[in-house]
């Protein structure tokens, strides 16, 4: 990557998300401005409402669950060092000492971890770690549509080192405009809101 000023810029892990979708988001939305419009589509409110009736949920089920002692719930954390920001839905204090993030998801559990939401997992989780000065190595993630199933996501140094080099190139497109190469899924184009500007 090109050295590039990046003091007062920080990557979002929802950003992320995008990115990973396809990296041209990054662009169009934070190059260009132009928005989503995220806010009108279906999903997104219905994922809205599961955080707020998660909220209102028995406070004890996390702990019958996953064993934990205690937890925060809507941290928000920022890192100067890694550029990233963001805003955990909950920071489990377990048993063991450690932290770890679980994060909600209004969508169904297909036999193993997106990208997306595995790497989504490994910003909260050097978060946790900046914030709290605590080993974080394992985060989870509650699939609301799979019976509130639970997917375990255990921390390795070339996850963290994957998701650095992730930030750095948004980082690259944010400061220096670059435009960067589609995704290769390109069933992912049919309903992209960005379809019609995109070359």
């Amino acid at each position: 990557m090109d050295v590039v000023e990046t003091q007062g810029i920080y990557i979002t892990p929802s950003e992320m998300i995008e990115y990973l979708y396809c990296p041209r988001f990054i662009y169009f939305m934070n190059c260009l401005g132009i928005e989503q419009h995220e806010e009108q589509r279906y999903k997104v409110l219905k994922g809205r409402e599961v955080h707020e009736q998660r909220k209102r949920m028995n406070p004890d089920y996390v702990r019958k669950r996953l064993g934990c002692a205690e937890k925060d719930m809507d941290v928000y954390m920022s890192s100067d060092t890694y550029h990233i920001k963001g805003k955990v839905d909950e920071v489990l204090y377990l048993a063991d000492g450690r932290l770890s993030p679980l994060d909600y998801k209004y969508t169904e559990y297909k036999e193993g971890l997106y990208r997306t939401h595995k790497y989504q997992s490994v910003l909260y989780a050097i978060l946790i770690r900046e914030t709290y000065g605590k080993e974080v190595v394992r985060g989870f993630i509650c699939y609301t549509r799979s019976k509130n199933k639970i997917a375990e996501v255990v921390y390795t140094q070339k996850d963290f080192a994957t998701a650095q080099e992730i930030v750095n190139n948004m980082l690259e497109i944010m400061q220096t405009g670059y435009f960067p190469k589609q995704t290769s899924f390109r069933i992912r184009c049919v309903d992209c809101c960005y379809r019609n500007i995109c070359v």
